[in-house]
C-alpha cells in the first residue's frame, strides 16, 4: 500500500509540474503536442484536441513537448506561429517558469489544507535546562511552560525560538509552572550551536530545549493562508540552503537521496496520516520547484539561462553550443540519478 501511495505521490507531482508548463504554452498560443507522464515508451495515450496525453513505461519523470522546442535536440525548430521558438523571450520564460510556480503553488496549497486539518509542532515545555545557561541562572525548570516572551503569546516551540532570536537585550519570559504563573526576566546570549547540516554557529539563546511534547495546531482560514506562505518560503530557503551546502562540501555527496528514498520516506509518511503525507508532499513539491530552476541544460532553469541569453544579445545561442550543452546537461541529470540511486541501494544493504 504504501509503494502505491508513493508512486501516486510522485505521479501527481509530476503532473502539476507539467500542467504549469501546459497552461502557459496554451495561455501564449503554443501547440503542445504531447503531455506525458513518465519517460521511455508510451504504454496508453490518447489524443485530444491535437495533444497526445500520453503514460509512458518509466514513471521517474514527466514532460510536455511543445511544437518547435525538444529537449533531446534543441536543433530541431519550427517556425509556425503556434511554435514555442518563435515566442517572444519573455513570453517563453513564463513557460519555462510554469512548471515550477506551479509546484510551488502547491506546496502552499497542501500546507494550507495542513493548517485547516491541524499542523503538529512541538509544544513550548522545557525539557533540558543546559549547565551555566541564562535559563539556569534566573531558575527556569524542565516542565516549565512558556506561554509570553516580553507580551507576546507563545503557542508553539517555534515561536519561542523566534521570539528569543529576534529579541534585543533581556526578554520576559512568562511561565506556567504546576498552575502557577510566573515571570522570569533572562538576558539570552549567543550560544554555540548545531545547525541542520552539523556546522557549528552561534544563536541568541537562553539554554532550553523542548521536551519534544506534541500539540496540533488548527487554524482559521485566515491565519491558515499566513502558515501555509510561511511555511512554503521556509521550504523554500531550507531546499537552496541544502543545494548551496552541497556545492560548498558541508554536505557530502554520500547523504544525496534518489527516488527510492522518496519512495520509502513517503510510504512511511503514509502511515503516519494524511497530514504527515501532505507535508512531506509539500517539501518534494518545493524541491522540484527548487531544483528545476539550477542553470543546466535541460532543466527549466538551463533553457531560461538559454534565452536570457538571447534577450540580451538579441540573437539565439549557437545551435551547436545549445546542442552541446543540453548533452552536457542530461549527462549530468544521468550521472545524478545514477548516483543517487547508488547511495539509496547502499543504504539499504547497510541497513
Amino acid at each position: 500500500m504504501g509503494l502505491l501511495v508513493s508512486l501516486l505521490v510522485l505521479s501527481f507531482l509530476i503532473f502539476f509540474h507539467e500542467l504549469g508548463h501546459f497552461l502557459m504554452a496554451r495561455l501564449f498560443g503554443v501547440h503542445v503536442e504531447r503531455f506525458s507522464i513518465g519517460f521511455g515508451k508510451v504504454v496508453a495515450s490518447k489524443v485530444v484536441n491535437g495533444t497526445e496525453y500520453a503514460l509512458s513505461a518509466i514513471p521517474l519523470g514527466g514532460y510536455v513537448k511543445m511544437k518547435g522546442q525538444d529537449d533531446t535536440d534543441p536543433t530541431k525548430i519550427s517556425y509556425d506561429p503556434d511554435s514555442y521558438n518563435v515566442k517572444p523571450p519573455w513570453q517563453r520564460i513564463l513557460i519555462l517558469l510554469g512548471g515550477p510556480l506551479f509546484n510551488f503553488m502547491l506546496a502552499f496549497i497542501l500546507y494550507y489544507a495542513v493548517a485547516l486539518m491541524g499542523a503538529n509542532a512541538l509544544q513550548p515545555v522545557v525539557g533540558v535546562v543546559e549547565p551555566n545557561s541564562p535559563a539556569m541562572e534566573v531558575g527556569l525548570k524542565p516542565g516549565d511552560r512558556i506561554i509570553e516572551i516580553n507580551e507576546r503569546p507563545i503557542h508553539i516551540w517555534d515561536e519561542l525560538s523566534e521570539a528569543i532570536r529576534e529579541s534585543e537585550g533581556p526578554v520576559e519570559m512568562v511561565v506556567d509552572r504546576n498552575g502557577t504563573i510566573r515571570s522570569f526576566v533572562v538576558a539570552p546570549r549567543a550560544l554555540e550551536a548545531k545547525n541542520i547540516f552539523g556546522e557549528t554557529v552561534k544563536r541568541r539563546m537562553v539554554g532550553i530545549g523542548p521536551s519534544g511534547d506534541i500539540v496540533t495546531v488548527t487554524y482559521d482560514p485566515l491565519h491558515a493562508f499566513s502558515y501555509a506562505w510561511k511555511q512554503t518560503v521556509q521550504a523554500s530557503k531550507l531546499i537552496v540552503l541544502s543545494v548551496e551546502k552541497m556545492v560548498e562540501g558541508v554536505v557530502p555527496a554520500k547523504e544525496m537521496g534518489g527516488v527510492i528514498s522518496i519512495v520509502q520516506i513517503t510510504a512511511d509518511a503514509a502511515q503516519h496520516g494524511i497530514a504527515a503525507l501532505f507535508v512531506l508532499t509539500a517539501l518534494i513539491s518545493v524541491n522540484l520547484g527548487v531544483l528545476n530552476l539550477l542553470p543546466i541544460p535541460a532543466l527549466d532553469g538551463g533553457h531560461i539561462v538559454f534565452t536570457l541569453y538571447e534577450m540580451i544579445f538579441r540573437k539565439p545561442l549557437n545551435e551547436e553550443v545549445m546542442y552541446r550543452l543540453t548533452l552536457g546537461g542530461w549527462a549530468i541529470l544521468l550521472t545524478l540519478m545514477a548516483y543517487t540511486i547508488y547511495n539509496d541501494i547502499a543504504r539499504i544493504t547497510h541497513g
